[in-house]
């Protein structure tokens, strides 16, 4: 009987074929070597999973198979009952690390030991120049964003706390990730990881960026950019996520903003042709506000960080996402 790895790496995937076996290079080339990898397949229908076991005999590979896309979330919680590790390591099948990754994340966790779960440096894999995000941000009102997201590679190389890590290449203690009860598997995918980072702090976690820690991001390989899918689940899911996880005297200062960004954001989407995907997805973020209430009393129940901790850690500037959009924009004129 073999000893428990000490990283468990979960990647799921999802008709990901073309990407997927270049992450496994990309493992397989790792200095650190105590680490499983448990590949969760959402139903492809590309033979995504298809020879991986011949392909990578040397590594400690684990592949479970699922009838139907049962999302982002479950799949990922299926991994993480499955794992051995302390350590998970949550890998998007598009996310590309380079060799020290998983030495520099590990290192992180014995010189930081007051944080405990942690974010990669992401860069653009097909704009080596740009960012793709370092960990992310979360804003009173109840957005959230990658923290960087398409600005230039920068040499600054310090470790910075951050509100949570972008799933797509993060560290979380496996233990503390199934106490807060993992990823909420009724948001399907996205901004299923600014909640779990949410629920995290709520007990008195926190979140460190890791810029040595490095991976080549494709980004929305399965779904798109900006495609109907990422729109809805993310504008209804942060809305439940608010509903949710936004503790005490918070949640009645900020809920005002909280609705006129709503309603700014309908009005915005509207204006540029896309009412129908994000009135839907406000609708139905309203109907399932009687569910998310009720889970508000047991993620509320089980806080123990200070709410003025948990304020600290939030972006509290009113015009902040005003600022971001723009400066996007103006970086987007520049490159074309």
């Amino acid at each position: 009987m073999r000893n428990s790895p000490l990283i468990s790496v979960i990647i799921v995937t999802w008709n990901s074929k073309q990407h997927l076996t270049t992450c496994l290079d990309k493992l397989l080339a790792q200095t650190f070597r105590d680490f499983e990898v448990i590949v969760v397949d959402n139903g492809s229908e590309d033979g995504a999973v298809d020879g991986l076991q011949k392909r990578y005999p040397s590594l400690d590979l684990r592949i479970e198979q699922l009838n139907s896309n049962s999302g982002f979330s479950v799949a990922n919680n299926i991994g993480a009952h499955l794992a051995q590790g302390q350590w998970l390591a949550l890998l998007n099948p598009d996310a590309f690390p380079v060799t020290d990754w998983l030495e520099q994340l590990l290192q992180a966790t014995r010189q930081y030991q007051e944080f405990s779960f942690f974010a990669s440096r992401q860069i653009q894999a097909d704009q080596p120049d740009m960012l793709d995000g370092e960990g992310d941000m979360y804003h009173v009102s109840g957005l959230a964003w990658r923290r960087k997201y398409e600005m230039p590679v920068y040499s600054h190389e310090d470790a910075e706390e951050v509100f949570s890590p972008c799933a797509a290449a993060a560290l979380y203690n496996r233990f503390e990730f199934l106490e807060v009860g993992g990823f909420d598997e009724d948001f399907f995918a996205y901004h299923e990881d600014v909640d779990l980072g949410f629920r995290l702090r709520l007990i008195g976690k926190r979140c460190l960026y890791i810029p040595k820690a490095v991976v080549y991001h494709v980004g929305s390989a399965s779904f798109g950019k900006s495609s109907d899918f990422s729109t809805y689940h993310g504008h209804r899911n942060l809305v439940w996520s608010f509903f949710k996880n936004m503790p005490g005297w918070l949640f009645w200062i900020y809920l005002p903003l909280h609705i006129f960004m709503n309603v700014y954001l309908m009005i915005r989407y509207s204006l540029n042709g896309r009412a129908k995907i994000l009135w839907l997805a406000k609708k139905d973020a309203v109907l399932g506000l009687p569910l998310f209430l009720r889970k508000r009393k047991d993620v509320q129940g089980k806080r123990r960080a200070s709410i003025s901790d948990i304020h600290r850690a939030m972006n509290r500037n009113w015009f902040e996402p005003h600022h971001m959009s723009r400066a996007r924009k103006i970086l987007s004129r520049k490159k074309t």
